[in-house]
């Protein structure tokens, strides 16, 4: 079942967004290698409850962790580790849930260790045109297939990166994972008809290499990487449809919204 939510869910979410871009802010001025990725969970997890919010994730379906910090090839779900160290030069995904007096925005940013390479400064910008390209799909009247369609059309066809299949967007809020499932393929016109006042997650997982990717690791349960060991980003964030057009509720960076939006 869809759910189109109330001018007042819709600003409960976008104070959760607030809180959720507040945090990304300051992850890109703490991260340092060295650190660990328990430190940069435990950084993330003082933050969220300072602002008077709980981490969505943690204790969700038995994760136990506030975020997922997912690392180079990691594709999603990374769990936070004091037997990882960052270095320089590491591709990080820190990706959470805020939950704001049961209002939720969901959203995952990418940030680099140090320089990065040629390689990941193409990757991070690939999936980052990526992610907007979907959210300009999403207006009213569209389908869902249509916001897939963009992003594989950009990233897989015309410059032949992988799109993952095996993990995909969805409807949030009053729950973390709601119907419907946005995947980041698909065929134009197919698919669910969006509507206002559906909030949903957009966030494509763009790999080097092939698109397909690993069971989650027997290790920790959760964990995914790629299957070919290649570099793997991913940028998410919560939007709402409204009549005049996508509104992203967890925007890190307006200017940046702006530049991707209506300067393709």
């Amino acid at each position: 079942m869809i759910t189109l939510k109330s001018d007042r869910e819709i600003e409960g979410m976008q104070e959760a967004g607030d809180i959720l871009a507040g945090l990304f802010h300051e992850l890109e001025d703490y991260v340092k290698p060295g650190l660990s990725t328990w430190d940069i969970d435990n950084f993330a997890y003082k933050y969220i409850v300072g602002h008077d919010a709980t981490p969505g994730e943690l204790n969700f379906e038995g994760y136990k962790y506030s975020t997922c910090i997912s690392v180079n090839d990691m594709i999603c779900h990374g769990c936070p580790s004091k037997d990882i160290i960052v270095k320089d030069g590491d591709l990080i995904k820190l990706d959470t849930v805020i939950d704001y007096h049961g209002y939720l925005s969901d959203a995952c940013h990418a940030v680099v260790v140090g320089e990065p390479s040629d390689e990941v400064k193409k990757l991070m910008d690939v999936t980052l045109k990526s992610l907007y390209l979907g959210i300009d799909q999403a207006v009213v009247g569209n389908r869902i297939g249509d916001i897939g369609n963009a992003i594989q059309e950009y990233a897989e066809d015309k410059l032949g990166y992988g799109v993952v299949r095996d993990y995909v967007g969805h409807g949030i809020g009053p729950t973390m994972h709601e119907a419907p499932d946005v995947p980041h393929y698909g065929k134009p016109g197919h698919g669910t008809r969006l509507k206002a006042g559906m909030t949903i997650t957009i966030e494509p997982m763009i790999n080097v290499g092939s698109f397909e990717c690993t069971e989650p690791d027997e290790n920790d349960g959760w964990t995914i990487r790629t299957e070919d060991g290649s570099l793997s980003c991913q940028y998410e964030h919560t939007i709402v449809i409204t009549d005049d057009g996508p509104k992203i509720l967890t925007s890190f960076d307006h200017e940046l919204d702006a530049k991707y939006l209506w300067n393709k």
